[in-house]
């Protein structure tokens, strides 16, 4: 019997939230109820999203559309007309989440936030607001079209608001007119001159606002060059006169706290910008001479990344399960993988946050420490002072621990210390450089940690990369069969209930296709299995079959999953990860 003669309360089995509401009480024929839930998790949208574009055509307008959800589910209902951009409260809710969530703060009192929504059964999102915000959230529910108009204008105000602060482009020649006689003494520039700091700052903000990770400062025989690294891809954003290279670079250096006057040999330094009086970013510095002088990296370093949650970072529900699971365990191992600025650093504090609680100490050894978080004890290794992971790690074992996290296990002294951890009632959380969760373990094997060591601690291996998200102005991409097959997709996958997308471009991603990056993930559970593998000396490959016969995803195919949900394209998963 087809769902439609089943009556509306049968068909809406399937749908959740709004859709189902609005099946079961008639107002939403199913067959249209599912196309739209279909179109959002295709389009990476909410279904209160595509529902708001036909709304003419399912005979509902965005006000009737409100009415009945806040009727339904008991909430006030609110009309946001005469609402101004600049009564709203500033940067309690991240920016990123207020733009994607759909989800806009209207009053704080307390410890409690009235936030406007339209979709008042996206309990995903107020979850995150949530647990962003540490406060009780009233929900409110405005009409949807109203809600994304005040969205965009309370982005505008706050662009508006950094472009006031930097004032007009920096005129380049007003640069140069102003640049110190060469044949000074460059330790004697001053360097609090207007140009050059109106510069700087604008580069900061607008690095911030394009969602950058890196700002790179590169200074060549006959050409200066400054690049953002945006979802994982440099790009130019400058290339300002040579001649003021040297100011620049002494600016840097001097709000980083470095030396101005030494050339000869690489410094590390760490600075940070207020943007309001409630958020600030820190900035890690890292200065390199090169043959045509210093060339400075500036990682940006965002605290709110590690509130926004684990839901945010793109594991599936299984693999977010499985890490859970491990991480609230009262003791053991957990490694996560991965090359150089593939988001380990921001996994691990993710899972901290979780276990970020009154009643536990946490303690952690980084070189640096990337993320600030309150109720957490941080501790800068400094190889020089003799403050390095292992002697971090003895020390954290007399302190009364709960949880320990090293930033990365380097050597045979640092493994054995924290796998003792492990093994005598503490959780422990590291990272490793391998390309994948097997080989995780032949490397603690080869650094000669011994196999019955591993078997007792470690309890889970998390491996992972960073895609491109495909932007909304994606298309379907015309891949045949076989290229699909040879990507990795089998034939039960090609069952004609999905297409794959590919990249076009538009002015909200700058022509690229793509918007922001989204995790690729191998979690792997160790199992009584994988345990006695480990245990005859096996390989890498073993052990990978082993989890493959146990249901775990390895990362191509993670990445396959992700295409095939609308998130990225195929040839990005290509692009990311091995067979």
């Amino acid at each position: 019997m087809s769902a439609v003669t089943q009556g509306p309360a049968a068909a809406a089995g399937a749908l959740t939230g709004l859709a189902r509401a609005l099946v079961q009480q008639g107002k939403l024929r199913p067959d249209r109820a599912e196309t739209l839930a279909r179109k959002a998790v295709s389009s990476s949208t909410q279904f209160i999203d595509e529902l708001t574009t036909v709304a003419d055509q399912v005979g509902m307008s965005a006000s009737q559309i409100a009415k009945f959800a806040a009727d339904t589910f008991g909430h006030p209902l609110l009309d946001l007309s005469a609402f101004d951009t600049d009564q709203l409260p500033k940067d309690i809710i991240d920016r990123k989440l207020v733009a994607s969530l759909r989800v806009l703060a209207l009053r704080k009192r307390g410890n409690r936030l009235a936030v406007a929504v339209s979709d008042p059964t996206n309990f995903q999102a107020l979850d995150q607001v949530k647990f962003q915000t540490q406060l009780a959230l009233d929900v409110v529910v405005v009409e949807h079209d109203k809600l994304v108009r005040l969205i965009e204008a309370s982005s505008q105000s706050v662009a508006q608001s950094l472009d006031a602060i930097v004032g007009d482009d920096v005129d380049f020649e007003e640069l140069i007119q102003e640049s110190p006689d060469q044949t000074k003494d460059e330790t004697t520039v001053e360097v609090d001159d207007a140009p050059v700091v109106r510069f700087l700052q604008k580069l900061l903000l607008d690095a911030i606002t394009e969602g950058a990770s890196d700002l790179h400062f590169e200074p060549y025989e006959k050409f200066y060059r400054i690049r953002f690294r945006v979802d994982g891809v440099l790009r130019e954003v400058a290339q300002p006169p040579l001649a003021i290279r040297e100011r620049l670079v002494t600016r840097i250096k001097v709000i980083s706290k470095l030396d101005i006057s030494e050339k000869r040999v690489p410094q590390d330094g760490r600075m940070k910008l207020a943007l309001s009086g409630q958020r600030a970013i820190d900035f890690r510095v890292s200065t390199l001479p090169t043959l045509y002088g210093e060339k400075v990296v500036m990682r940006i370093l965002d605290p709110s990344q590690a509130k926004m949650g684990i839901d945010a970072l793109g594991y599936e529900p299984e693999q977010k399960q499985s890490l859970l699971d491990a991480i609230t365990r009262p003791y053991g191992m957990v490694l996560v993988t991965g090359p150089t600025g593939s988001g380990k650093t921001v996994s691990l504090y993710t899972c901290l946050n979780i276990l970020n609680q009154p009643g536990v100490n946490i303690s952690t050894a980084e070189d640096p420490a990337e993320i600030q978080l309150a109720g957490i004890n941080q501790v800068n290794v400094n190889e020089k002072a003799g403050l390095t992971f292992a002697s971090a790690m003895r020390a954290f074992l007399r302190q009364d621990p709960d949880i320990i996290m090293v930033g990365e296990i380097r050597d045979l002294e640092t493994a054995d210390i924290a796998i003792k951890a492990a093994q005598t009632g503490h959780m422990v959380m590291s990272t490793l450089h391998t390309n994948d969760a097997p080989s995780t373990l032949t490397r603690l094997a080869n650094m000669g940690v011994p196999a019955f060591n591993i078997v007792s601690s470690v309890i889970l291996i998390t491996a992972q990369r960073l895609a491109r998200r495909l932007c909304g102005c994606k298309q379907p991409a015309d891949l045949s069969k076989d290229a699909l097959l040879a990507a990795g997709y089998s034939e039960a996958d090609l069952d004609g209930s999905w297409v794959p997308y590919k990249p076009v471009g538009c002015d909200r991603c700058k022509g690229t296709g793509y918007k922001g990056r989204v995790g690729i993930y191998e979690v792997m559970p160790i199992t009584e299995e994988i345990q006695r593998i480990i245990l005859k000396g096996g390989s890498s490959l073993e052990i990978a079959q082993q989890a493959q016969r146990e249901g775990v995803k390895n990362l191509r195919q993670s990445g396959l999953l992700k295409a095939r949900q609308g998130v990225t394209s195929v040839d990005e998963v290509l692009g990311c990860t091995n067979d």
